[in-house]
């Protein structure tokens, strides 16, 4: 099993010393990614319940600093060489799919091939509305982003569908990878099992029990199989519940998780680089090293 950091770009570790400080200790104790999250804007008042945090409000306040995700990781890839970058999650139809697939590619271009895009639809009604994108059919439009991006990235010119359009494009560089950027479907509705198994590489949820993971990628896995792709690559990615301990990564596992990504940044104030520093080692002695025994 793999173990993640979630995440850089937000409060304390968005100052450039603190995200350079997370991600070179992430890599030297081996951690597998670093993840960046993503809201363009938080509307001061909002009726939309955030849908993760099991009942509760949103874990962080609206009013700390929230970089954009892609920039927030480029700065990480200038600080490391091996270690994954992954945003958690991009919010697809907030963008253009032209512009984002050139950002994307840029930044895998950049990291020589480290980069993995989380995606999600957005829960935020609000913050579409201030945007001005419509909030019906998100989905839809974002599957065909992401299909409009897998063209380009794949150096073809031409996309036609009812929420993006082009003809005779070129846009370059395409990703580092031959195979191009991996798609990590974010969300745990049935609807969002439905899509990550309908175009996703991968899979990532947040903040669920293993006895839920597990339900959870057994319902992928079945949707796998109905859309004939039970023999493709797959990748199963979870923040586990905050009550989680190094105890429960078998639980994990054995639910079918690849990848383990902890979200320490929600409980624990970090403001100087020596406090950055004593967390990642204490996790990295709680969870990398005993993850690699199993």
């Amino acid at each position: 099993m793999k173990i993640g950091f979630f995440a850089i770009g937000i409060g304390n570790l968005a100052q450039p010393e603190l995200i350079a400080t997370a991600v070179e200790q992430a890599e030297r104790l081996n951690f597998a990614t670093v993840w960046a999250p993503e809201h363009l804007l938080f509307p001061q008042t909002f009726a939309s319940k955030y849908p993760y945090a099991r009942g509760e409000n949103l874990p962080v306040s609206t009013e700390i600093p929230l970089l954009n995700p892609f920039l927030a990781l480029t700065y990480a890839a200038a600080r490391t060489r091996r270690i994954r970058l992954a945003t958690g999650i991009c919010l697809v139809p907030e963008y253009n799919p032209i512009l984002l697939a050139k950002i994307c590619a840029s930044l895998d271009y950049l990291s020589k091939g480290r980069f993995a895009l989380g995606i999600g639809i957005g829960w935020l009604r609000e913050e579409f509305e201030v945007l001005g994108i419509p909030w019906e059919r998100r989905a839809g439009r974002t599957r065909e982003y992401i299909e409009a991006m897998r063209k380009l990235w794949r150096g073809d010119h031409t996309y036609r569908g009812e929420f993006a359009n082009f003809t005779g494009v070129i846009s370059r560089p395409t990703p580092a990878r031959p195979g191009g950027i991996p798609i990590l479907v974010g969300g745990q509705t049935d609807a969002a099992l439905k899509r990550a198994a309908a175009y996703g590489d991968g899979w990532c949820g947040f903040n669920l029990t293993p006895e839920e993971t597990a339900e959870a990628v057994k319902k992928i896995k079945t949707l796998l199989a109905a859309n004939g792709r039970e023999r493709a690559p797959f990748e199963y990615a979870m923040a586990p519940v905050a009550s989680a301990t190094p105890d429960d990564m078998k639980r994990y596992r054995d639910a079918g998780i690849d990848e383990l990504y902890l979200t320490p940044v929600f409980r624990h104030p970090l403001a100087q680089e020596a406090e950055v520093i004593k967390l990642m080692e204490e996790l990295a002695r709680g969870w990398v090293e005993p993850a690699t025994r199993l």
